[in-house]
């Protein structure tokens, strides 16, 4: 049998308010990540790496710096058809901008009509992970449903943050159990049939039938629901029988290791924003940047290799478990535990640990920078400190997270 056509969306609309400020004039998908990427390149890197390479992105809040990287950075060879398409809200089908992510992909309809796909794989664009999504489309075609929705298993006492997969002991001929109740975040879930401490937890991502997913749109919209795609498309096909699940733990990635197999991360706040960055840089990641093998791609800029020299008083730069991007320059700086994005300097006696600094960051002589989110082009001046203080921090205007994580949004000064 000839494999399916196939078209991936992925819903790249997110305002992000809970990662304020660094959505404060950029989309949450494109917040950068890991030194060198922006959270949309995970996706997309999943998505072309599994060998599909007809994209269409949809963007709706604060886009453009989103579909400047898009359009800059994901080019495919058109002449095999390929493309990777950002696609603004246009009000196509009435006065509305996208209503939810389900009535983004109603209003988006003409691209699948355009592209003509046997099956719809629909991502989000804010999670890091790895995935081969060949391997899912597999597992739905063999189940035969309507709709797969991808799980990760989380602990049962963290079921109340995820929506809620619950699935009964029958399974398909493939091997595929239906899901038989999808709840949003539940305070009595039920566990996983055999594994009594863990829970199928939806990872946002989705596998559809063409036909089954259009149908399913066009009819939510025009119902008065949420139009989400977790919490009213998918207990449609619930509802009707016709969901399966795919647990996770069954893909394998080229490339990966039992320390980093499954890993996925929803970085929906600050704080997880920040754990995540400091899942990069032990020495052996719990996610690994450098798997050659399922490469995260991303747009990599004419700059000149990290330098590391003595200051003005004959001190060394240097950095230890961090990550330091190109175009950095550290000059009798001390770094550990920390992720330096391009461009960033730092000068004679300061310190920065657990930290992440993004683009153009500047940090003075005898500075200190500790357990912070700088935006880009922050300037730390001579002798000032963020981090240190969480009172002080927030004296200044700065965000203070649970975790006590100061960040300061892009283009700020930090005061002495």
């Amino acid at each position: 049998m000839s494999s399916p056509r196939v078209l991936a969306i992925v819903l790249a609309g997110g305002e992000g308010k809970r990662l304020m400020p660094l959505t404060a004039d950029r989309a949450k998908p494109a917040v950068p990540f890991g030194g060198s990427y922006r959270l949309i390149d995970f996706a997309l890197s999943n998505v072309a790496n599994a060998g599909y390479l007809q994209v269409v992105v949809l963007t709706q809040y604060k886009s453009h710096s989103l579909d400047k990287h898009i359009s800059m950075t994901w080019r495919m060879s058109t002449m095999l058809g390929n493309y990777v398409t950002p696609v603004p809200a246009q009000q196509r089908v009435g006065k509305n901008w996208y209503l939810g992510s389900a009535d983004a992909i109603y209003q988006s309809l003409n691209l699948i009509d355009d592209a003509r796909p046997d099956i719809v794989v629909v991502v989000g664009a804010d999670h890091v992970y790895r995935m081969d999504f060949s391997q899912m489309v597999d597992a739905h075609v063999a189940s035969g449903a309507g709709c797969s929705v991808a799980a990760i298993r989380q602990p049962v006492s963290l079921a109340d943050q995820f929506g809620v997969i619950e699935v009964g002991s029958d399974v398909d001929m493939a091997g595929t159990p239906r899901i038989t109740a999808f709840r949003e975040k539940p305070s009595d879930p039920t566990t996983i049939p055999g594994s009594p401490g863990e829970v199928l937890a939806s990872m946002g991502n989705y596998v559809f039938d063409a036909a089954a997913l259009v149908d399913a749109v066009t009819r939510d919209a025009a119902t008065d629901s949420k139009h989400d795609m977790g919490g009213d498309i998918v207990p449609d096909f619930v509802s009707r029988g016709d969901a399966a699940v795919y647990d996770f733990q069954r893909n394998d990635v080229p490339g990966t290791t039992d320390r980093d197999r499954a890993y996925w991360r929803d970085v929906g706040t600050l704080d997880s924003y920040y754990e995540a960055h400091m899942d990069l840089i032990s020495p052996l990641p719990v996610f690994n940047l450098y798997n050659g093998r399922w490469p995260i791609l991303s747009q990599q800029q004419p700059l000149p290799p990290a330098k590391f020299v003595h200051g003005d008083d004959g001190s060394p730069g240097s950095a230890v478990d961090s990550i330091v991007a190109p175009g950095v320059v550290l000059s009798g700086a001390t770094v550990s535990k920390s992720v330096l994005s391009p461009g960033v300097r730092a000068e004679t006696g300061s310190t920065v640990s657990g930290s992440v600094l993004l683009d153009g960051v500047h940090v003075g002589r005898g500075a200190t920078v500790r357990r912070a989110i700088l935006d880009k082009n922050v300037v730390v001046p001579d002798g000032a400190s963020v981090g240190v203080d969480a009172e002080a921090d927030r004296a200044r205007g700065f965000t203070v997270t649970p975790s006590g994580i100061t960040v300061a949004g892009k283009n700020a000064r930090v005061d002495r």
